[in-house]
């Protein structure tokens, strides 16, 4: 199947690990919740920064714990 001449088949793998990454990064935020600094700017950045979101948070954000 052929989407703007893209065989959407061939993004699947692409899109099964951005969210298996969105949602590793979401659990970890929440299971350390009480000890990340400003976790709702986390969560934010996560959810709405697209691809790049979670690899900031555990770049970045993992640290503060």
């Amino acid at each position: 199947m052929k989407i703007a001449g893209i065989d959407i088949l061939l993004l699947l793998p692409i899109a099964a690990l951005y969210v298996i990454l969105l949602i590793v990064a979401l659990v970890d935020l929440v299971r350390n919740w009480h000890v990340r600094k400003a976790p709702v700017v986390w969560l934010l950045v996560i959810l709405f920064i697209s691809t790049f979101g979670p690899i900031a948070y555990f770049i970045f954000g993992r640290k503060e714990a």
